[in-house]
């Protein structure tokens, strides 16, 4: 079983000690923005799923066999910081992580974030986003898939982290409180150092 980190502080050790962090949880739960802010915190390259694997311009889905093999050529390498909750790719990308940071916000919380993600970027190709993929307004293929995430998506997470992952430290962050304490401790940390 993966161990658990109960509280933030006892993460922090483990996180400035990793070069590989996977960063999970559902849609509009926040995973790119912390990425984004854990890569320039601890000095790791962001990777986001979402526009260096799985879309081509125009929405287009790239192929399962090509995003497999540039996964695996990324895991593959020392350092990185990676967004994304598919469990298709976890057998390549648990094994080499040092450490997962698990996102896990109330669906109520993600709708928000995914209703503030449409309104501030519709239009436009966000920063963890492929070329030519604008933001769009959700379907309900896509709405369905958040409310149901943690009754459908979540215990295959934790099934395949004790399967690939069984001593994998976790540190699961349950509300946007729970991000901006992480956010803020290892700001004071770098601020000591």
């Amino acid at each position: 079983m993966p161990s658990y980190i109960p509280e933030i502080e006892d993460a922090l050790p483990i996180l400035s000690q990793a070069r590989r962090i996977l960063v999970i949880g559902c849609s509009g739960g926040g995973k790119s923005t912390l990425s984004r802010e854990l890569s320039a915190k601890l000095n790791l390259p962001y990777v986001s799923m979402d526009r260096d694997f799985f879309w081509l311009p125009g929405w287009v889905k790239r192929p399962k066999a090509e995003e497999r093999a540039l996964i695996a050529a990324t895991v593959a390498q020392d350092r990185w910081i990676l967004d994304g909750s598919g469990p298709s790719t976890f057998d390549l990308r648990f094994p080499r992580t040092d450490m997962v940071i698990w996102v896990r916000l109330p669906r109520r919380i993600c709708l928000w974030g995914l209703v503030c993600r449409v309104a501030s970027s519709f239009g436009r190709v966000r920063p963890d986003m492929a070329p030519g993929c604008p933001e769009q307004l959700p379907d309900r293929e896509f709405i369905s898939y958040i409310w149901n995430f943690e009754r459908r998506v979540s215990p295959v997470i934790v099934q395949m982290l004790d399967r690939y992952a069984p001593e994998m430290p976790v540190l699961t962050l349950k509300s946007r409180r729970d991000i901006r304490a992480l956010s803020q401790s290892l700001q004071e940390t770098s601020n000591v150092e």
